[in-house]
């Protein structure tokens, strides 16, 4: 059964009402290009949500035939998709009704961008994650920089290539927490050549043009600089409201360091981002009884001193923290410091181990609400070893 225009509440008017009641959330994982783990990671914190007691479903995914997004969503529930007949096929969508009706405290809704079948409620399925948020349903999704509306023209100047499906800048303005999902170019072209991110047929045509390393590297810069940007405004927005004094330099970036491993690609991040904010920026580990002088293995303690050397050469202000609780110092540091924007190593630990003693990320993203939160994988070869900021999440 179609919907007719006239009756189909408006973006604007569901977004208005959204923020008068503010009892549902919207988390945005944001990245540069397919294949850079924003499905991924984001699959991998709703089965943390869910080992944790959260009611939560799946309205709509796409996996794109990829083998690990399918095991993430294999034990996940999934609300039916509604089927509907267009010009003798067959196309699903998702059934904002059916998800209402189970009422779930989050649903994941993927592919933002996406234009509905006509006979669709909504035109847009970010239209229909606006109607479960304001039915009091929090959501979660994943999203390319690329389809940004006010990045279009950006994105084909610099790529060639004319992106058709696109979203609206207020949708990522008013999410409560934004994960910027980063990856080195050379690790994003090596997925695809093992086949990660497309099928075999489309390898070869990829890399030489949308995957292309200068694509891919403008596409990065483009991703940080909005999303940096994007909490800046909010920051403005939220101090002029209540009446704030507008600091000289408002943006300060945190590095959130293991006291092992190497911690190099998180420290070149948060130097790139403090330069284009033109900010200062902490390299910050937590010290837990553990790792106390005495107690800390040689190794562990070679690594330490190898990125606190690194953190200084790239002008960092090292930053040592005591704890207990690793998630309880960031917290605070994050909040007497008042720190925008904060980058985290993803964990080389199990999922089951981290579903059985928590997340540092998602205890962070749940008690700091005004920081940009980006996530940057380890290589494909630190996956394997093990050896890069295992406290994190």
């Amino acid at each position: 059964m179609s919907v007719s225009e006239h009756t189909r509440p408006t973006p604007e008017t569901l977004l208005a009402k959204l923020q008068e009641s503010k009892a549902a959330r919207l988390r945005v994982y944001i990245g540069a290009a397919p294949g850079v783990g924003k499905t991924y990671q984001m699959l991998e914190d709703a089965h943390a949500l869910k080992h944790q007691g959260v009611d939560i479903v799946i309205g709509f995914i796409e996996p794109h035939g990829r083998a690990e997004t399918i095991a993430l969503i294999s034990d996940l529930e999934r609300v039916p998709l509604r089927r509907i007949e267009y010009r003798g096929i067959v196309l699903e969508e998702m059934d904002v009704d059916a998800v209402i009706a189970r009422r779930p405290s989050i649903a994941i809704v993927d592919e933002l961008a996406h234009t509905n079948a006509p006979s669709a409620k909504h035109h847009k399925r970010y239209e229909d994650a606006l109607e479960l948020l304001d039915s009091g349903i929090s959501v979660i999704t994943a999203v390319n920089i690329q389809h940004l509306e006010s990045l279009n023209d950006a994105v084909a100047r610099t790529t060639g290539v004319r992106v058709r499906e696109t979203l609206p800048d207020f949708v990522l303005k008013h999410a409560d927490e934004v994960v910027n999902v980063d990856v080195s170019v050379d690790t994003l072209r090596t997925r695809l050549r093992q086949g990660k991110i497309y099928g075999v047929e489309k390898i070869e045509q990829s890399l030489n043009n949308f995957f292309r390393k200068g694509n891919l590297s403008a596409l990065r810069e483009l991703a940080l600089r909005h999303v940096a940007e994007d909490q800046a405004g909010k920051s403005h927005t939220y101090r002029e409201r209540e009446g704030l004094a507008h600091p000289v330099i408002p943006e300060k970036v945190m590095v959130c360091m293991a006291s092992r491993g190497s911690a190099k690609k998180l420290l070149r991040t948060g130097s790139r981002i403090a330069g284009k904010l033109a900010s200062d920026w902490y390299a910050v580990y937590v010290e837990t009884p553990r790792e106390e002088p005495g107690r800390i293995k040689p190794k562990d303690f070679a690594a330490l001193e190898e990125n606190i050397r690194f953190a200084e050469s790239l002008g960092a202000q090292v930053v040592k923290l005591q704890a207990r609780q690793v998630a309880d110092a960031l917290i605070d540091y994050a909040r007497r410091k008042g720190i925008t924007h904060v980058i985290f190593g993803q964990s080389a630990r199990s999922r089951w181990d981290i579903l059985l003693h928590g997340s540092v990320i998602n205890r962070f993203l749940a008690e700091v609400r005004d920081a940009t939160v980006q996530v940057v994988p380890l290589e494909d070869e630190q996956r394997v070893a093990g050896d890069e900021t295992d406290w994190l999440r």
